[in-house]
């Protein structure tokens, strides 16, 4: 399974979208950014740890918070998002896939050099969308292959006499 993570607030920044819904709320732009990648995640198979900072927050402990495929964690206080991406990329990042998103550039060079695949934000945004997409296609044809006709459910004679109905008007 590959494991990406995302630098949260950075993504925020990044995407059209979520930058102007954190203009009313980080916390609407937070929980949209979860949405996203929970869909993202679950069609691709992938576990995302996406992470925020809280390192300003005075008395800030770590939290983490499992919604499917998707592991929400907001740092300590005196702890960057891109320290706790490099801590867990540092212990697995040659055992196991891993992808880092973030447009740091330092911090692309430094996850790359402990093992992972890097991707920027923009990157990932079209990746996310493209298969925000394909979910809706997908469902599209699935709601047109399973619709059940009135053609389908009636008989021959029943429907001759319908459609009478239906010209006569």
């Amino acid at each position: 399974m590959r494991n990406i993570f995302v630098d949260g607030y950075n993504v925020i920044n990044s995407w059209p979208e979520l930058n102007k819904i954190k203009e009313y709320s980080f916390e609407a732009a937070r929980e949209k950014l979860i949405e996203m990648l929970q869909n993202y995640a679950a069609y691709r198979g992938y576990k995302i740890f996406v992470v925020f900072d809280a390192h300003m927050v005075k008395g800030s402990i770590e939290k983490k918070e499992k919604v499917n495929n998707v592991i929400i964690i907001f740092t300590k206080e005196g702890e960057t998002a891109d320290s706790f991406i490099e801590k867990y990329v540092n212990s697995i990042g040659r055992k196991a896939e891993v992808c880092v998103v973030t447009s740091d550039s330092l911090e692309q060079q430094v996850t790359f050099q402990r093992g992972a695949t890097r991707m920027s934000s923009l990157e990932f945004y079209n990746e996310v969308y493209d298969t925000q997409n394909r979910i809706r296609s997908k469902t599209k044809k699935n709601i047109a292959i399973n619709r059940v006709l009135i053609e389908d459910r009636i008989d021959k004679n029943t429907l001759e006499k319908l459609e009478k109905i239906r010209k006569s008007r």
